[in-house]
């Protein structure tokens, strides 16, 4: 690949120049700037992105802080997936990179781990990173709130955080819960349980608080029976859906906080010798590629997966070059109709 010298040499010019063309294109005349750029296509030049950021003072990489420890699960969850590739794509059409920085057991070796996130905010600075993403694998909100006061540029996905340049993007969870247990009440059913995500989830904790609302609003007494808690993954669901069968009144409804539990909830509806939707009615959340393609198809809660990135890149993107906080965003959820619970 041809270097920044290469460049310079070729047309004529010194390799502060070339430097400029890239850096500060504005401080070369129309001529010279196309030149530059025409030999660097020509020969595949790409400029050092961290040169680049010494030299501007601006970053165009953006940190991505996830647990990927085998040991906690989150990255292997269908609908972070989704958001991940929202979040790169919406990134990179901004010409922003995403670079995800060492965590667990490697996030130790260089003295960064989520116990001690300063180890984080001081690898972002030494890498002139332009922000930081922060997605939580299950108990990060604490350390979340350690980047929000660092002053580093944050975007936190699903976690509320508050700081000078700190801002979160999450779904209406609440309301989306809300509008699954409604529908369900809705459809006549009186005995609606829920399967939760895991205690002290910020959208698990909004979608029980929407649940409880709906029961509320339709009349229906909160049963303590009626709500256990999963983690968000189909083995938890399949456990929780046995639990709930095997009580003396046992639900004819279940509102699972996440379609992977939905799931596991049919499959143990099935393996008990009972017919979805007829004997049991079940709602899910997310709208994972999954809940379209099971029998019977599952009605549940869209999020809007594309907006979550295309909202955190913005917040990221405004918080760095205008330098202040930007609102968190909260956006909207629906309910998908199909055939797991009837109609």
């Amino acid at each position: 690949m041809a270097t920044g010298r290469e460049i310079a040499q070729l047309c004529g010019v010194s390799v502060a120049t070339v430097s400029r063309v890239f850096n500060q294109p504005e401080t070369v005349n129309e001529e010279t700037r196309e030149r530059v750029l025409r030999v660097a296509r020509e020969l595949g030049y790409q400029p050092n992105e961290s040169a680049r950021a010494l030299s501007t003072k601006q970053s165009t990489m953006i940190g991505l802080v996830w647990d990927t420890d085998h040991r906690r699960p989150g990255w292997r969850h269908p609908y972070l997936q989704d958001l991940l590739i929202g979040l790169k794509s919406a990134l990179s059409a901004h010409g922003y990179h995403l670079l995800m920085l060492a965590t667990s057991g490697d996030a130790r070796e260089v003295g960064a781990s989520l116990a001690d996130p300063v180890g984080y905010v001081n690898m972002t600075r030494r890498h002139h990173l332009g922000g930081l993403v922060l997605i939580d694998s299950g108990s990060d909100a604490e350390a979340f709130e350690a980047f929000a006061q660092s002053g580093v540029p944050c975007v936190a996905l699903d976690v509320a955080v508050d700081g000078p340049k700190a801002t979160y993007v999450t779904s209406d969870n609440e309301g989306g819960a809300r509008e699954a247990a409604g529908h369900l009440a809705g459809l006549g059913h009186t005995r609606i349980a829920m399967i939760t995500g895991p205690p002290g989830n910020q959208p698990s904790e909004a979608r029980v608080s929407g649940y409880r609302k709906a029961l509320e609003e339709a009349g229906l007494p909160s049963r303590a029976q009626y709500v256990v808690a999963g983690d968000f993954y189909r083995t938890s669901g399949t456990l929780a859906m046995q639990r709930l069968l095997a009580l003396d009144e046992p639900p004819t409804a279940v509102f699972a906080a996440s379609d992977e539990m939905a799931v596991g909830a049919l499959r143990a509806a099935r393996a008990a010798g009972l017919r979805v939707p007829a004997d049991l009615a079940i709602v899910g959340f997310d709208d994972i590629e999954i809940a379209s393609v099971v029998d019977p198809a599952l009605t549940t809660v869209a999020q809007d997966k594309p907006g979550f990135g295309v909202a955190a890149a913005k917040a990221i993107m405004a918080m760095i070059t205008g330098g202040c906080r930007e609102d968190p965003v909260i956006l909207p959820t629906r309910l998908v109709v199909r055939d797991s619970c009837g109609s």
